[in-house]
């Protein structure tokens, strides 16, 4: 629903505006709006509408009628998620915590910075962050259970493009089916050993006293490092299994693990407390570092496959097969797959802008191709975050283009699905709305509302 997506979006975005709102000490602080008993400020308002600016995000129409009505809408869906008992903890939220002060980070430039900026330290940020992100999925989750099981069929969604004008319907954008081989160059026996000496040193100084949270800020190459390596509660199908045996056969909170080898790199645990079927434990990541004749030689070793595909003595889907080391991929012919995680739908059709998101080593090399065409060998991250060397196939490109309901159907259906969600929701909100008290300072009653919130 646009509504709650777009406070949803701006929750977040405020964080950043913060600085200047607080430069405003000349501005006394006042209760504008009231929704059952939430008030809402007029610093909640400015903050909000500063960071719109920060970000860019377009405000459609008076932000002075827009963003009180998105917070009052906020304060709606948060009672209801009170009302029916829904429990989020920090654990449930942590990954997209991390996430989010990484963005942060990446904006500011160094934790120090972000620091400076918010005048706030990385604690206090991230308890802020944990807060926000705690009342998001509330919200998301009363947003899931007011929509139920929405599921339209075929005929509903012919009938409803039926009778659309053709220059109506949605743009596609362009969209791109990628297969991909992909090797890790070697990593030397003494850069092994470098690594696990690393960790073997912070295990022994853990042993002798040091926090271990303390050590896997400063040294662990996870993004977990900034909660003192803490990964929340966890069950075993969460964490690779590899780490996982040795997370759950931990006992003892104050013993560190043997080292662990994973995708990721090498990693020591301590635990910190089993619930269930649940644990909750730190870690330590190092990476191995790859040496740049490895990866010539890696390199060289996939330039060769790629002419021998391109001269016909050797098919692409074959030497998937042979060469390939993408777990992800190798069984499904080298075929990458895109998750549109807001309609809960995969496919192989990803679209450019998404792929220059999510692995823009690729999508570069991607754009310049054509249909059919082998690239030569080039780095890139993988989806762990280590470097790796690959080589693609572009198997089709779909150009951005209006959509059709016999190629694009799934789209329409989602689209469909999507506009009955978002019915579903506004006619709760109005019925929210109607039953719940609302009180707005004079000087705030405005036109423009969407809701009726001037009741009388």
């Amino acid at each position: 629903m646009k509504n709650t997506r777009y406070i949803l979006i701006l929750i977040f975005s405020c964080a950043l505006a913060w600085p200047a709102v607080q430069a405003q000490d000349n501005v006394l602080d006042e209760v504008v709006w009231i929704v059952g008993n939430e008030p809402i400020l007029k610093s909640d308002i400015e903050m909000q509408r500063i960071a719109a600016e920060v970000t860019r995000t377009p405000i459609e129409g008076d932000p002075y009628v827009t963003i009180p009505e998105e917070l009052a809408i906020q304060k709606l869906f948060l009672h209801q998620a009170e009302l029916d008992s829904i429990e989020v903890s920090e654990a449930d939220v942590q990954s997209y915590v991390e996430s989010e002060i990484r963005r942060q980070i990446n904006i500011a430039g160094s934790e120090r910075s972000l620091e400076t900026y918010r005048n706030m330290t990385m604690k206090e940020i991230r308890r802020q962050v944990t807060r926000q992100m705690i009342d998001q999925y509330k919200m998301l989750q009363v947003r899931n259970k007011i929509i139920g099981n929405v599921n339209v069929t075929p005929a509903e969604v012919r009938r409803y493009f039926k009778d659309i004008p053709r220059d109506s319907l949605p743009v596609i954008p362009t969209q791109v089916e990628v297969q991909i081989i992909s090797e890790t160059p070697l990593v030397t026996q003494d850069e092994i050993e470098r690594v696990k000496g690393e960790l073997m040193e912070y295990a022994d100084r853990v042993n002798k006293g040091e926090s271990f949270a303390l050590l896997a800020r400063m040294f662990s190459k996870d993004g977990s490092s900034l909660n003192g390596g803490e990964l929340g509660f966890k069950g075993r199908a969460e964490l690779v299994p590899e780490f996982s045996s040795v997370a759950f056969a931990l006992t003892d909170p104050k013993t560190v693990s043997k080292i662990v080898k994973t995708e990721y790199g090498y990693h020591i645990i301590q635990l910190i407390e089993r619930k269930g079927d649940k644990v909750n434990c730190r870690h330590i990541l190092r990476v191995p570092e790859l040496s740049a004749e490895e990866t010539r030689k890696t390199l060289n070793r996939l330039d060769s496959i790629a002419n021998e595909i391109r001269k016909g003595n050797l098919d692409f889907d074959q030497a998937v097969y042979r060469y390939s080391e993408d777990k992800d991929t190798r069984l499904n012919n080298g075929l990458m797959s895109y998750t549109d995680y807001e309609e809960g739908v995969q496919t192989s059709r990803f679209p450019m802008d998404e792929l220059h998101r999510s692995y823009q080593d690729i999508a570069i090399v991607v754009e310049k191709m054509h249909i059919g065409e082998v690239s030569d060998a080039f780095t890139m991250r993988s989806r762990s975050g280590l470097k790796t060397c690959a080589i693609v196939r572009l198997k089709n490109r779909i150009p951005e283009h209006r959509a059709d309901i016999t190629d694009d159907f799934q789209i329409l259906t989602n689209i469909v699905n999507a506009k009955r969600s978002e019915e579903i929701v506004d006619q709760w909100i109005k019925d929210k709305v109607a039953s719940t008290y609302v009180s707005i300072k004079d000087d705030w009653k405005r036109t423009g509302y969407k809701y009726n919130w001037l009741k009388q």
